[in-house]
């Protein structure tokens, strides 16, 4: 059966590929409405849009617009021009449009109910693509100005000149229409329609027109060519003059404008957006669903907002009716208008597929592919897409869209199912005269768009057809294999071009050897190569464009050195594959050198070492005697036969090409290519790191001298088993280590003997002994050992010990008193609060000596213990070294603190006893102290200064004694001597008191022999109570006195206010004054004191009473001024009490005595003055 014969319609038929919303030709329209094949999918955007719209009809709406969304080939205009052609429901030969779509939904009348009541009403639709009609200028108002033309050329004007188009409202509405274009043309001799979009060429006939028809003059005529008035018009006016073209129409008048790519119009450009927002607001507020706008777009409505959803929220609400297309259907309209079958062919076909089933599936399976791509599902399926392929519907609409996007010519062309439709037709026109066993081959569908392809694309190909026509190392059918190439291209993400798919592509018959197929395609590849035409990366092909073929070229001669790639391949396998530095084993984390090909990795730790061998070394380095040999201590892994190191060397070549390349400089062609093949050389690096993965799964591993048969696992899991293998065996001291410790408590705990152990179960005994064996080898080698030695002897091979680990064992070798650890020269207490820092801490461990033990003798040991005990009066002294230690350190430590505690307390208002003796015995106590840095000296020290500090203490008994009874007592004399300083005059007519008062001083304050002031401490409470009872009574004596004066004073003020009211406020404040100083009186305690406050009463009393009187006297008279030359006399005032002071008097020689002194006092105040005023 021949292929041409199968199908229902005539496969040569013209079939409109490409719709064009502007394309209305009978011819086209015909085609297009009664071809027009009704998905599924598109059966639910009729209902949804026509009962949106019918609605509206009933309730009027200000929601009018309607957002049809699809990505290209969706078949988005082909619906929207459906939906032009069923509203204004032209006829198209003879018939109704709504009746060819009665055919479409006989299976759904109810559908087509809606469509119907749509047609009902009359329509008028103004269908036109914005992206031709537009203005390429695109200004603020640019989607306002191209409705304002569709608009006025739907009306009849000419709406590309608004400026004409206005001209030509005007002249209609005043009835002259016909009669302007009559005298046009009488005028200019064209018809005014054929010559009015060159009207500014005919001025003269235009503007004589104009005179003639519209009686304007002629210079009114002259301005408005001229440009005098204004063709500018708003949104409000627009929609006024639809509302008013509207308003001329029948009841239920419906007018929608029907726009094409408004979404690849507008793009991003919001002020075009905000145009269009403004506009289809305004229809829709002032129309109320007589004037409907319907859009289309690649992307939804939303996602042309997103970025300004709030500033443009307002469109969504006007847009609520949207239909979003996709290309789903595709094959469905291919299958029912090019690849629909006669119901002859059918059996034929069904029973073709039921003889080649397995054929079939076996043929169309294809590898590492994302899309669902398949052969044929069955019967029905081989069926209706015969000689298709299923798959073929899915990777074409791809090609055309990536084709699109990548810049080609083909981008001008509208793609999806009306351009499968023509890819599809042409493709099976060229098999027509084929038998029923002939497919069509993928690379079949380049043809179709061979003349829309970039010049660039185009000339490859061309140039391959020549050199296979002259045999230029090309085949005929090389050039098929790169047709195929350029097709997948760009969806190399969605199927991978290697060889195995790239056989299935190429079937062009059911009966294909899939074997010998693969096999011709195998060698085509390489011709294809080998000429440059293709590119490789790792089992890819890709085809080369001219420019990418030169690129491609300079890219493989360029050098990249060996050791730069090993390099790399060391940062893939020890940066991306395998990350860790250290192996984890149980709880040890054991380092590793890395190392490929002879080349270290990071820093060099002379441990374990993992080593990889790369297809870079030699092969006798590989030899498995030669592994096996230096294997011992490491790991070496022969990296499997991989193509990592070709794809990686690769990655580098375009890398270094790139590097070498000022690609700033070049064309823009050229950096697309290098941008395109830096992604080249990251999917090369991609493949390199996985097939390095893969390397290392197949790898031969050499560990300890053996050929490892490692298990099944990945290369992570392959490189950990033959690490876990390697530790066992290199790390043979780890079982040393029994139990291991997880906190510096621990380790503090176990110095200190404080773990509970069971006798002869001791854990990490065994390493504990290791340890000590190498310090007594250290020590007859004489050779100091420092913590940090230590460390590091046992963290490496053969112990591989933990820090924490070594340092506990180290802390057994304390407690046993078995080492010595010295820190700054000072022994190290197994109590130190810094031990586990001094044993762990990388700042500290290189400071810590560590040595095996000197033990001090037991005779000496004897011999402390028994001092102690004498010294201290206890019984319990610590029998072992460490414990003696201890106690030594911190019994002087606190006896020292004692002494320095009780030298605080002489100062220089306490003259206490034996200052001298407790600063004699701090010393000694610190000459003791210094010693303990070294046990053995710190022993010696104590028993040579045994009877020192014996003597010291005897000594210090009386001190003890005086601090323990004696001391309050002291110092209550001290402050009591200290209180009488200023009364000593007056306690000195005491003998009895003063004596007393002497020899408290003597005893407190004057320096003499310890022993007396021990002795003389007893007296001082009799000699404290006899001062203080004379001084008291003094002082009782002396109070009565101040009282008496004050009585006086009183009451002096008293009887002078009482003859004289006014000065009542003096007197009651007098009478506070006095009152204060009676509780003052009372209160005080020095006789000093109270005798200086009898000048400060009395002088207060003086003022009170001069105050007063000042206010009782009469105004005084005019004074008489001095006579000329006379001098105004002194007198010096002096207090009586101050002169006659109180005293007994018991004899005449007592007088004598007083009298003589008061004279005397006179005569001293006299001098100097003109006399005394005694007051």
């Amino acid at each position: 059966m021949i292929i041409r014969n199968m199908f229902q319609e005539d496969i040569n038929r013209q079939i409109n590929g490409v719709i064009k919303v502007d394309q209305s030709s009978a011819d086209v329209t015909r085609q297009e409405v009664k071809e027009y094949v009704i998905t599924k999918e598109l059966k639910k955007h009729f209902i949804q849009f026509f009962d949106y719209y019918d609605e509206a009809f009933s309730t009027p709406t200000a929601d009018i617009g309607v957002w049809i969304s699809g990505f290209f080939g969706s078949g988005k205009s082909h619906f929207l021009k459906m939906l032009s052609y069923i509203l204004e429901n032209k006829e198209i030969d003879g018939r109704k449009t709504v009746e060819y779509f009665r055919d479409k939904f006989t299976d759904d009348p109810a559908t087509f109910m809606l469509i119907d009541k749509a047609t009902k009403n009359l329509t008028e639709t103004i269908l036109f693509n914005i992206d031709i009609e537009g203005s390429i200028n695109k200004d603020k108002t640019a989607v306002l100005r191209v409705f304002a033309k569709m608009f006025y050329n739907h009306l009849g004007f000419y709406g590309e000149n608004l400026k004409v188009a206005k001209l030509e409202q005007f002249i209609a509405k005043q009835g002259k229409t016909q009669e302007f274009r009559r005298v046009f043309k009488e005028k200019n001799g064209e018809e005014w329609i054929e010559a009015r979009d060159a009207f500014a060429f005919f001025e003269d006939d235009v503007v004589a027109t104009l005179t003639e028809v519209l009686g304007m003059s002629e210079t009114a005529a002259h301005n408005w060519f001229d440009g005098t008035e204004t063709t500018e018009m708003s949104i409000a006016q627009l929609v006024s003059e639809i509302k008013d073209y509207v308003r001329t129409k029948p009841k239920n008048f419906r007018l929608l404008f029907m726009i094409d790519e408004v979404g690849q119009y507008i793009g991003t450009d919001t002020d075009l957006l905000l145009n269009l927002q403004s506009l289809v607001e305004k229809i829709g507020s002032e129309c109320k669903g007589s004037v409907w706008i319907v859009c289309t777009g690649q992307e939804a409505i939303d996602e042309i907002i997103r970025v300004r959803e709030n500033e443009f929220s307002r469109i969504q609400a006007r847009f609520k009716n949207r239909l979003s297309l996709t290309s789903s259907s595709v094959d469905e309209v291919v299958q029912k208008r090019i690849l629909k079958k006669k119901g002859s062919a059918v059996p034929d076909l069904e029973a073709l597929y039921a003889r080649n089933d397995s054929v079939l599936r076996n043929l169309f399976t294809f590898t590492d592919s994302v899309l669902d791509i398949k052969g044929y599902s069955g019967p029905n399926d081989f069926v209706v897409n015969y000689p298709l392929v299923p798959y073929q519907f899915i990777l074409m609409q791809r090609v055309f869209n990536e084709i699109r996007k990548h810049g080609n010519a083909g981008k001008h062309q509208s793609n999806g199912e009306r351009t499968m439709l023509s890819a599809a037709q042409e493709t099976v026109q060229k098999l027509q005269d084929k038998d029923e066993t002939t497919l069509v081959p993928f690379y079949m569908f380049y043809d179709t768009l061979h003349s829309f392809l970039d010049g660039s694309i185009r000339r490859v190909i061309e140039r391959c057809e020549r050199a296979a026509d002259n045999g230029d190392g090309i085949e005929q059918y090389d050039v098929s294999v790169l047709k195929l190439l350029y097709l997948v291209r760009y969806i190399s993400n969605d199927i991978k071009a290697t060889l195995d798919n790239i056989v299935i592509l190429m079937a062009d018959n059911i009966g294909t050897d899939k074997i010998a197929l693969r096999e011709k395609v195998r060698n085509s590849l390489n011709r294809l190569l080998s000429q440059n035409y293709i590119g490789r990366s790792g089992d890819v092909y890709n085809f080369l464009t001219d420019e990418e073929q030169d690129i491609q070229s300079e890219i493989k001669k360029t050098v990249v050195d060996t050791a730069s790639i090993v390099e790399k391949i060391a940062h893939i396998i020890f940066g991306d594959i395998y990350t860790a530095k250290k192996f984890r084993y149980d709880k040890y984390d054991f380092a590793f050198d890395q190392m490929v090909d002879g080349v270290n990795v990071g820093a060099v730790t002379g441990g374990m070492r993992l080593k990889f061998l790369s297809v870079a070394t030699d092969a006798i380095e590989k030899s498995e005697m030669r592994l096996m040999t230096e294997s011992a201590g490491q790991i070496i892994a022969v990296l499997g036969d991989t193509p990592y190191y070709t794809s990686l060397e690769q990655a580098m070549k375009i890398r270094k090409y790139i590097k070498q390349r000022n690609v700033a400089q070049l064309p823009k062609s050229v950096q697309d290519i290098i941008r395109a093949q830096q992604d080249e050389a990251t999917n090369y690096e991609n493949e390199a790191s996985e097939e390095l993965r893969k390397a290392i799964e197949t790898a031969d591993f050499y560990v300890a001298g053996e050929r490892l048969a490692i298990k099944s696992g990945d290369a992570k899991s392959r490189i950990e088993q033959a690490l876990e293998y390697l530790v066992a065996h290199v790390y043979s001291e780890l079982s040393l280590i029994e139990k291991n410790i997880e906190s510096d408590a621990e380790i503090i705990s176990i110095a200190q003997g404080l773990v509970p152990q069971i006798a002869g179960l001791v854990p990490n005994q065994n390493a504990a002994a290791k340890v000590e064996e190498y310090l007594e080898l250290q020590k007859r080698r004489n050779l100091p050992t420092s913590m940090a030695d230590i460390q590091s002897r046992y963290q490496a091979i053969p112990y591989g010990w933990r820090e924490i680990d070594i340092a506990s064992v180290v802390a057994i070798l304390i407690h046993d008193q078995k080492v010595t650890l010295k820190y700054a020269g000072t022994t190290v207490q197994p109590d130190d609060r810094r031990l586990a820092d001094m044993l762990r801490k990388r700042t500290e461990i290189g400071k810590v000596i560590i040595s095996k033990r000197e033990i001090v003798s037991s005779i000496k040991l004897k011999q402390a213990k028994e001092f102690l005990r004498e010294y201290f009066d206890v019984m319990d002294i610590p029998d072992d070294e460490d414990g003696l230690v201890k106690f030594i350190k911190e019994r002087f430590e606190l006896q020292r603190n004692h002494y320095q505690e009780l030298f605080n307390r002489y100062d220089s208002t306490h003259n206490y006893p034996d200052k001298q003796l407790v600063a004699r015995s701090i010393d000694l106590m610190q000459e003791i102290l210094s010693q303990t840095k070294d046990n053995i000296a710190l022993i010696d020290k104590l028993c040579s200064k045994a009877n020192d500090l014996l003597d010291n203490k005897d000594d210090m008994q009386n001190v003890e004694s005086f601090f323990k009874n004696q001391v309050v007592v002291f110092d209550a004399a001290t402050q009591f001597e200290a209180d009488l300083r200023n009364d000593i005059d007056y306690i000195s007519e005491s003998e009895e008191a003063n004596k007393a008062l002497n020899r408290i001083r003597a005893i407190v304050k004057v320096n003499q022999s310890a022993a007396n002031i021990y002795r003389s401490i007893p007296e001082l409470n009799g000699l404290i109570s006899i001062v203080k009872n004379i001084h008291d009574e003094m002082l009782e004596k002396k109070r009565a006195e101040l009282l008496e004066i004050v009585r006086q004073c009183m009451s002096a003020i008293h009887v002078l206010a009482s003859q004289n009211l006014e000065v009542k406020s003096i007197r009651d404040t007098a009478d506070n004054y006095f009152e204060q100083r009676k509780n003052e009186i009372s209160d005080s305690k020095s006789l000093a004191l109270l005798d200086g406050m009898v000048q400060r009463i009395l002088s207060y009393k003086d003022d009170t009473i001069s105050r007063m009187e000042a206010m009782s006297r009469p105004a005084p008279m005019q004074p008489t001024p001095p006579a000329p030359g006379a001098k105004k006399k002194v007198y010096k005032p002096v207090m009586r009490q101050l002169l006659f002071p109180a005293k007994k008097l018991e004899s005449q020689a007592d007088i004598d005595e007083y009298v003589a002194k008061v004279k005397e006092n006179l005569e001293k105040l006299i001098e100097g003055c003109d006399g005394v005023e005694i007051k």
